[in-house]
């Protein structure tokens, strides 16, 4: 949000050589309450660095392609950022926590003086008032690297003096539901300790990594979705730090395992201390700062909002939590889709193309007539991952198809495009994105391992006719099958058993437990348990059901429609079988 004082006006449209100089003197003569306002027939990107290193924050305003207007405005020490309307606190209290911490960051107190100094300051200082200060420190010439590899030592530095406030929410609250995870986390964590004193079992230590790892979801929720809540509050330190060391936990739980399916058994019991040092260290960090920092910044229609995307990523060792809030629960799909629909409507309405109501009105694209229906259906059945990112860097669009590589939710739209990636990779995407907008590249592509998958990124500029850039364009691909094709095909072959269905089921099968097409995995399993396996067994093509990850993942949004096809089943076919398991256990 642009700052509330008077701006100093300078219309640079069609000059080149004097523009710079001018805005060099209009900083030099800058008073008190005062910033810039450049007005520029493009969007003057050059500026920003060189302004950003100066001191200066901006807001950008494009009026149409050829009409810019960016306001800088001098960052002030301790200025809020956008916090301020959302958590309050004592800014004096905070310089002096930053003042500490800085001076020790710095070398300028060592360890135990700069212990010393809080002890003698405070009685106590809150983990709203520690997350600020992460948040603030950077203006205080301190980098995230510098910070990320401090942390622990200034978590040492509060000792005794870190408050949190317990929070006690009901089943069903966003944040009630991390803190369930972390539970579930932490025992299994116990149950490793206890192993490390007994003989080692195999199996046993299997068993627990595959409930281990499905802490990748409990990031990836974090990630997508607390993560952009925050972000939209001007709190995006959690998004900078926390996901390196979300990401360093996923590093070393797949070296461990690795130990594990090579039968290297001292290498894998030596990693264990260090695997749930780390594990924990991130729960306590979550329970004593994040969360209850998050329930200072966000706002109950925050929440509620949040509850509606997390399905589509799923839940680390619990079970799907109830609905939170006032609004109903929703299908997940189709509240994208209709979600979707009701934006493209406004826009096209706005601009008289169509009337409201009116998604079976045809709209002329670049070749043909398409309805907005149709233009969704086309976008959910794409075999490809697809996200959009437009010239301003912002996330605008994903396709919600029921294969995706990586987990995307809503909480992604409408957010940095920086902020969606960790940072080891922000430098990549940066590059990416400069490279394109400058006209240097048109493509980048990328190929990975991953879980068994060959997968395929490639990004590409998107550019309009008159060649300008308008944004980034990602697509991502499970390439494993395509990989693997040699020789020709030439003849038709169906990748499903249609025509064996069809006379393996003559006679319809009679249906009383209300199973249909729309039926959910996890529907499924929740009733009837043994499905789970019963499917694994039925073809090879399921057998990802036993990853607890995927599988976690894919049950509450994967009806018998959507992995029908996967199995090579017709639908019906799918269900007939599911029956027949069924009754045949009910004999």
């Amino acid at each position: 949000m642009r700052k509330e004082i008077n701006y100093i006006t300078i219309d640079g449209r069609g000059e080149h050589e004097s523009f710079r100089d001018c805005i060099t003197k209009a900083i030099q003569e800058l008073k008190p309450n005062e910033g810039i306002h450049i007005i520029k027939d493009f969007e003057p990107f050059p500026m920003y660095k060189m302004m950003e290193d100066k001191g200066f924050d901006k807001q950008v305003e494009k009026i149409s392609d050829d009409e810019f207007h960016v306001y800088f405005w001098p960052k002030v020490e301790g200025d809020k950022i956008g916090i301020g309307e959302n958590l309050k606190f004592d800014e004096e209290k905070i310089q002096k926590i930053m003042n500490i911490e800085v001076d020790y960051l710095k070398g300028n107190l060592s360890l135990k003086e700069a212990k010393k100094k809080v002890q003698n300051s405070f009685k106590e200082v809150t983990a709203q008032e520690f997350a600020v200060c992460e948040q603030y420190i950077e203006e205080k010439g301190i980098s995230n690297d510098l910070l990320l590899e401090k942390m622990e030592e200034l978590l040492e530095i509060f000792d005794g003096i870190l408050v949190s406030n317990k929070l006690d929410l009901p089943v069903g609250h966003p944040i009630r539901t991390y803190l369930d995870e972390v539970r579930a986390i932490r025992a299994v964590l116990n149950k490793m300790r206890s192993m490390l004193k007994n003989k080692f079992i195999k199996n046993q230590w299997e068993e627990l990594y595959e409930k281990l790892e499905q802490i990748n979801i409990h990031f990836s929720r974090k990630q997508n979705q607390l993560f952009a809540a925050l972000e939209s509050k001007g709190f995006d330190k959690p998004s900078k730090i926390m996901w390196t060391l979300d990401n360093e936990i996923r590093d070393i739980i797949k070296k461990a395992k690795g130990y594990l399916k090579e039968d290297k058994d001292e290498e894998f019991l030596r990693l264990q201390e260090e695997v749930i040092e780390r594990v924990e260290d991130m729960m306590v960090k979550e329970e004593e700062i994040l969360f209850p920092t998050s329930m200072d910044l966000l706002s109950e229609e925050d929440f509620v909002k949040m509850r509606e995307g997390d399905d589509e990523i799923g839940y680390c060792l619990i079970e799907t939590p109830p609905p939170y809030g006032n609004r109903k629960e929703k299908n997940t799909a189709n509240f994208q889709k209709d979600e979707l629909l009701k934006d493209l409507s406004k826009v096209l309405e706005k601009h008289g193309l169509f009337t409201a109501h009116s998604n079976e009105a045809e709209l002329e694209v670049s070749e043909g007539k398409l309805t907005l229906d149709q233009i969704n259906l086309i976008f959910k059945h794409l075999n490809v991952d697809i996200s959009f990112v437009d010239e301003n860097e912002i996330v605008k669009f994903y396709n919600d198809v029921s294969h995706r590589v990586f987990p995307r939710s809503p909480g992604v739209i409408g957010r940095k495009v920086q902020n969606c990636h960790p940072r080891e990779s922000v430098d990549t995407v940066q590059e990416i994105v400069r490279a394109f907008r400058e006209g240097e590249h048109d493509e980048a592509e990328f190929w990975l391992e991953l879980d068994g998958k060959f997968v395929y990124i490639l990004y590409n500029a998107v550019r309009d006719s008159e060649g300008n850039f308008r944004g980034v364009l990602e697509m991502v691909q499970d390439a494993t099958k395509i990989r693997g094709l040699t020789g020709s095909q030439r003849l038709l072959s169906w990748n499903n058993k249609k025509s064996e269905s069809k006379k393996e089921n003559k006679d319809t099968i009679e249906n009383i437990y209300g199973i249909t097409e729309e039926t959910t995995l996890g529907e499924l399993v929740n009733k009837y348990p043994f499905i789970k396996e019963f499917l694994v067994n039925l073809s090879p093509k399921f057998s990802k059901l036993k990853n607890p990850v995927i599988f976690k993942t894919m049950s509450s949004i994967a009806t018998l429609e959507m992995i029908s096809g996967r199995g090579g089943f017709e639908v019906q076919e799918l269900i007939d079988k599911i029956v027949k398991e069924i009754q045949s256990r009910n004999m």
